[in-house]
């Protein structure tokens, strides 16, 4: 009796590698880092005797991005352009070749502003660099199966394009973050917006609200009777809906916004709540975090040291 078991495996959809390159200064890690935050793997400056080592083994979960220039060691056009052709051989595969270009006289400029040596040219003039690395990625450049001239481009231009040609839906991405915490430990580090409570009825002076935390629908309750609570609110929500999609055309990938109180339990906990379901229904990327209801459920869970 034949058997008829297919040893294939089953057909899944093709990798898709993005190999990121261009002139020094041309936008390769801006370009690199709009495809990290769209969902790529990225890897910059790699040496392109590993990039075949990469995809070994179990296809990766997500695209990859691969940036590199003539500053690695291991650098030639033919390289690259082998690697490539090579990858794109590969069953399973699929390869798109992005050049970044960008006038000379910008490149120089660019250079002047920033300060930087030339990595072909450390020792002279910046125009010397730009002209032998134009003449080594010509034939790259022709090769190219994305060619973006970016020297009327801003990084934020730059990094829309990226997210044009890339994003499954053509549209950046922007993670919110809404935290709460304590004025009396401290700003939270890295908080783009922050809103004070302080203002708004305090259940910390209701003796059966006291142990609860502002995740608790009484708790909200009470704070919701205070008379400016609903204004504030709004506002904020006002306020958002007209930052959130300036922040994203901008090109930013995370925002966190944290609403302070006196302790961190009850008034900053219950307006982050709020806002994260209401940001949450409007379609936003949203995660919550609590700094002082956490720490103390960490310490809670700790054992009494001073019983040892």
């Amino acid at each position: 009796m034949t058997d008829q078991t297919d040893p294939r495996p089953p057909t899944t959809a093709p990798v898709r590698v993005v190999l990121v390159t261009g002139p020094s200064g041309a936008g390769r890690s801006t370009a690199i880092n709009a495809l990290e935050d769209i969902g790529f793997e990225a890897i910059d400056n790699l040496p392109l005797s590993l990039l075949p080592r990469l995809l070994e083994g179990a296809p990766p979960d997500r695209p990859m991005a691969f940036g590199t220039d003539a500053r690695n060691r291991e650098f030639s056009a033919e390289r690259l352009l082998e690697a490539s052709h090579r990858l794109q051989a590969s069953e399973g595969v699929e390869v798109e070749l992005v050049y970044l270009d960008c006038d000379p006289h910008t490149l120089q400029r660019r250079y002047s502003e920033t300060r930087r040596r030339h990595p072909l040219a450390p020792d002279a003039d910046p125009a010397n660099g730009i002209t032998l690395e134009r003449d080594l990625l010509s034939p790259v450049r022709g090769h190219a199966s994305v060619l973006i001239d970016t020297t009327s481009l801003t990084p934020h231009e730059l990094r829309a394009e990226i997210t044009r040609l890339f994003s499954p839906d053509g549209t950046q991405k922007l993670s919110v973050t809404v935290m709460s915490f304590s004025y009396r430990r401290g700003l939270p580090t890295g908080a783009d917006l922050v809103f004070d409570c302080r203002f708004l009825r305090n259940p910390h002076w209701d003796a059966d609200l006291k142990p609860q935390d502002g995740r608790d629908p009484r708790v909200q309750a009470y704070i919701a009777e205070d008379p400016r609570h609903a204004q504030f609110e709004a506002q904020v929500q006002e306020m958002l809906a007209l930052l959130l999609p300036a922040f994203r055309e901008e090109g930013k990938s995370h925002l966190t916004v944290a609403f302070g109180c006196t302790g961190g339990q009850h008034r900053s906990v219950a307006m982050a709540e709020n806002l994260a379901a209401h940001l949450a229904e409007e379609g936003w990327h949203v995660s919550k975090r609590h700094r002082e209801v956490e720490q103390r459920r960490i310490a809670a869970s700790r054992p009494d040291m001073s019983e040892a």
